[in-house]
């Protein structure tokens, strides 16, 4: 029947609490939630990333926000047909608040909120400039003064950080640098991105050069420019630096290259940074009045400390300085780690003939990629799910759209059904002597990848190294110490060596602000990435978001921007809609600002 309809039921769910929330009516909107509910809002409603979980923090948040929020016009997306199936109603809605315009998903039982998110899609009043409102670009008429476009981009481009100041200096002009600059861009704040490289995507040239995104195309895009439809699946590392190389230039980014960033310090009294970077041989002095750390998830790296390390007389490298397997082609190397990076390493040393052994000294989570791609990503992220009607940014909603504290249940059947699927293959790796794990409650790499950044590998074929023993390896002992010739192990294995190449990871980004601006800030900032689930390098208590990230922090006007594409993509929008408010003067009442927790 008509009435009991997917959208029939969305549209009755939002006309109620549409009414609740615009008469301020705080306990009749709590009422509509289920005991066991999820509001996760990005930006409208508490000017923070924040995920509020069950009836009584439903009820603080409205109790601080609503007054100033004002929300208003909640009504379904009549272009997305709302669904049924396992007792649970599923829809999408637009609405607004005082200040913005919003988009939201929910998920009904019996009738009841489940899980709700509230998203900030534009400022009102600060519309990005696109379809409707696109530039003219040719000015037509008669102008003896005329300037064309080159030369007033080139005018901004000599100004900006000498004659006038940027509102936001972002450090790091990787994917995520580049991405938040070109929000920002769009949003007319004027943003300098500071990058010591020579060229931007030289931080994927200049790793190993076998090294390809793990991830697939279509999770992926950057905002604006999607890749074209013949991209690889998996594009190589040279071929990411040169799209982000011409990204950089089309979205007309304030891109300073060659550019060292030499130290930060924020004044309380004016409320700005004093950012000081090193430019063509000379000292700059920049003032804005926002700073962004985008120096990424894999940028401070974590090198072990050793005996015997300075007696060694081989080469050592971290897995980001490790140029390549050219050099060693007979050469033994040992690559201490069993995660991506060292995978990566090792097969493309093997395949250079170089002889090779991994040390893994704590179990790793695998997953074949094309499982992965099939299972975990196909209904999101794949051709099937273009073909049926997916588009890059709903996929980026329902994913956010699953609160953190619950994703996990809805991982691991994903995760079983690869591990029956590829069965033999994880016993001949068990035979091989390798530790596997799947995460600490079975939920594989997603949750694994959110709560600590680490863990894991997409096979792409060294798994098969390690099955035949082409690749060597060593496995549940860690490094005693080096002689002139070799790493000895705990056990006391003694493994000759020529290289030794530590793939040993990343420290927390809150290391870089420590270098840039002060330990006491970075002490106030807290632990960035991690849920506090508790789990395995991700110590509680529960934040219930990345902690740190996309979102205000203890420190006024310090911002942790990083991540894969896909959250580099995404995550940059509610960063950049938080910054523009701030320039435009709009009131930002932040509720629920992060704690600082793991300081040290």
């Amino acid at each position: 029947m008509l009435e009991d309809s997917p959208n029939t039921k969305i549209d009755a769910a939002l006309a109620k609490l549409g009414k609740a929330l615009e008469s301020g009516d705080i306990e009749a909107a709590v009422n509509l939630f289920q005991a066991d509910c999820y509001w996760r809002d990005l930006v409208t409603f508490t000017w923070n990333l924040r995920t509020m979980e069950g009836h009584d923090q439903i009820r603080d948040m409205l109790t601080s926000q609503l007054n100033t929020i004002k929300p208003s016009r909640f009504r379904q997306d009549e272009t997305e047909l709302a669904t049924d199936g396992d007792g649970i109603t599923q829809g999408w809605f637009e609405f607004e608040t005082d200040v913005a315009r919003g988009y939201g998903h929910t998920r009904l039982k019996n009738g009841l909120v489940w899980t709700l998110l509230t998203t900030m899609s534009e400022i009102k009043g600060h519309e990005e400039p696109k379809g409707l409102k696109r530039p003219m670009g040719a000015e037509h008429g008669h102008d003896p003064n005329r300037r064309t476009w080159s030369e007033k981009r080139q005018d901004e481009a000599t100004r900006l950080g000498y004659e006038t100041q940027p509102y936001v200096v972002i450090v790091g002009g990787g994917q995520g640098g580049i991405a938040l600059g070109a929000r920002l861009r769009q949003l007319g704040v004027p943003t300098i991105i500071i990058e010591k490289n020579e060229r931007p995507g030289d931080s994927w040239r200049k790793r190993y050069k076998s090294l390809c995104l793990h991830d697939p195309v279509w999770y992926d895009h950057l905002p604006y420019i999607p890749f074209p439809e013949n991209w690889p699946v998996f594009a190589p590392k040279d071929k990411i630096g040169d799209w982000l190389e011409m990204y950089t230039k089309v979205m007309e980014l304030n891109y300073w290259n060659s550019t060292a960033c030499k130290s930060a310090a924020y004044d309380e009294d004016k409320q700005e940074w004093t950012v000081i970077v090193e430019r063509d041989g000379k000292e700059v002095v920049l003032r804005p009045k926002q700073l962004v750390l985008a120096t990424g998830m894999s940028g401070k790296a974590n090198v072990p400390k050793f005996k015997g390390q300075e007696t060694f007389r081989g080469e050592q490298q971290h897995s980001s300085q490790h140029p390549g397997p050219d050099a060693y082609k007979g050469k033994r190397v040992v690559v201490v780690g069993a995660n991506n990076s060292a995978h990566d390493i090792c097969a493309a040393l093997w395949e250079a003939g170089a002889d090779v052994t991994m040390v893994q000294r704590s179990s790793t989570h695998i997953v074949r990629s094309d499982s992965l791609m099939e299972i975990g990503l196909g209904d999101l992220y794949s051709e099937r799910a273009v073909a049926a009607g997916m588009t890059t940014r709903k996929a980026d909603l329902i994913f956010a759209s699953l609160p953190y504290k619950i994703m996990h249940e809805f991982q691991i059947p994903l995760y079983d059904k690869m591990r029956e699927r590829d069965a033999k293959f994880y016993s001949d790796l068990e035979k091989a002597g390798f530790m596997l794990d799947w995460g600490a409650d079975g939920s594989g790499l997603f949750m694994k990848y959110l709560r600590r950044g680490s863990g894991y590998y997409i096979d792409v074929g060294a798994c098969d190294l390690i099955i035949d023993g082409s690749i060597k390896l060593k496995s549940g002992s860690d490094v005693d110490h080096l002689t002139e010739t070799s790493v000895v192990l705990k056990d006391g294995t003694e493994l000759p060596a020529d290289l030794v190449v530590y793939a040993t990871g990343y420290g927390s980004m809150n290391g870089w602000a420590a270098d840039l601006i002060s330990r006491e800030v970075a002490e106030k900032v807290g632990k960035c990435w991690g849920l506090g689930s508790d789990t395995p390098k991700d110590p509680g208590p529960w934040e219930g978001e990345q902690r740190n990230m996309w979102k205000p922090t203890q420190q006024e006007a310090l911002w942790f921007h990083g991540g894969n594409l896909h959250q580099s993509r995404h995550y940059s929008q509610y960063l950049s809609l938080q910054l523009k408010a701030r320039q435009a003067g709009i009131e930002t009442p932040v509720y629920g600002l992060q704690e600082s927790h793991h300081r040290g």
